[in-house]
C-alpha cells in the first residue's frame, strides 16, 4: 500500500528500530521530501539511507510547522529527555505514534497535551526483515483517517494489530514484543539437546535454526492452525510422539510459558507506572 502524506512525517528516533520503519516507508513509495528524521548519530546504514533518499535530516524543529505524523523511537530510557524539544511539533496538532515500550499514552500526553491524538505501540524486532507485528492502542482524539494512516505506516513493517483496551499492551509486549526471545532461546536449547544425544554442536545447531526457521514459514503461508500443522508431524507412537509426551506433560511447557507471559507482562506494568 503507498504511503500518501500530506503533511510531515516526523521521525524522532532513528535507530534500528526507527531505520527499519523508514526502510519500509521508502519502499512503499513514502516521498521521501515528506519525511525529516531527527536523530543526533543514526547507524552509518541509517544515515546511508538518508542521505540517499535525500530525506530532511537534523533540521531544527522550529522549521517544521506542517508536522502530520510524528512516530517517536527513541530508547525509553531517554524519552523524558528527548520530547520536551519535539513540543513544538504540535502546533500542526500531528497524530503522535509511540514505539517505546513501556511508556503510556498519557505520558505522551503531559507533554503534547491531553486533547492530542496519540497511539501507543509495540512492535518487535522481525521488524528489520519486514516480518514483525506490532499491536497498537489509540486514544479517543484519534480520528479514523490517523488510525489508517497509522496502520499504514506500521504495516512496512509487518502484521497490525488494534487493540481496544490500552492495558492490553502488556500483554502484547510478553508474548509478541518479547517473544522472538523465547523462540531463539528455544532454537539454543534444540540445539543444545541435539548435541547432548550426539551430533556436533555445529550441525546440531545448523539443523536447529534450519527447523525452527522453516516451521515458522510455514505456520505463516498455512491456513491451518498451529495444533493441525502439530498434528500432521506427529505420527502414533512414533517419535515425535515419544518427544510430545514429555513437552506436553502437566509440568511440561504450557505451564512453563503461563509463568513466562504473567511475569514479562508484570514487567511491562510495572515499567509503564
Amino acid at each position: 500500500m503507498t504511503i500518501q502524506l500530506r503533511g510531515t512525517l516526523v521521525l524522532l528516533g532513528a535507530g534500528k528500530m526507527g531505520g527499519a520503519m523508514l526502510e519500509g516507508w521508502l519502499k512503499s513509495g513514502a516521498d521521501p521530501k515528506k519525511i525529516a528524521a531527527l536523530d543526533p548519530s543514526p547507524p552509518p546504514e541509517v544515515k546511508a539511507l538518508i542521505e540517499r533518499h535525500g530525506v530532511r535530516w537534523n533540521r531544527p524543529v522550529s522549521d517544521i510547522t506542517d508536522a502530520e505524523v510524528v512516530l517517536v523511537a527513541v530508547k525509553p530510557q531517554i524519552m523524558e529527555d528527548v520530547l520536551p524539544g519535539a513540543v513544538p511539533l504540535g502546533v500542526s496538532n500531528p497524530l503522535i505514534i509511540s514505539v517505546a515500550a513501556g511508556k503510556t499514552i498519557a505520558s505522551f500526553e503531559r507533554h503534547f497535551g491531553k486533547n492530542a491524538a496519540i497511539i501507543r505501540t509495540i512492535p518487535n524486532t522481525p521488524a528489520a526483515v519486514g516480518r514483525g507485528i506490532t499491536a497498537m492502542a489509540a486514544n479517543p482524539h484519534v480520528s479514523p483517517a490517523q488510525l489508517q494512516l497509522a496502520k499504514t505506516l506500521l504495516s512496512a513493517i509487518g502484521e497490525v494489530v488494534v487493540v481496544e483496551d490500552e492495558t492490553m499492551i502488556d500483554a502484547c509486549t510478553a508474548v509478541s514484543g518479547s517473544g522472538p526471545a523465547y523462540v531463539f532461546y528455544l532454537t539454543e536449547c534444540l540445539a543444545a539437546a541435539g548435541a547432548k544425544a550426539g551430533l556436533p554442536p555445529r550441525l546440531s545447531m545448523q539443523l536447529a535454526r534450519a527447523t525452527v526457521a522453516g516451521a515458522g514459514e510455514l505456520m505463516r503461508l498455512s491456513e491451518e492452525p498451529p495444533s493441525t500443522l502439530r498434528q500432521n508431524v506427529t505420527s502414533p507412537n512414533g517419535t515425535t510422539h515419544a518427544a510430545l509426551q514429555i513437552l506436553m506433560a502437566e509440568n511440561g511447557m504450557q505451564p512453563l510459558f503461563d509463568k513466562a507471559i504473567a511475569a514479562a507482562t508484570k514487567r511491562s506494568r510495572e515499567l509503564a507506572s
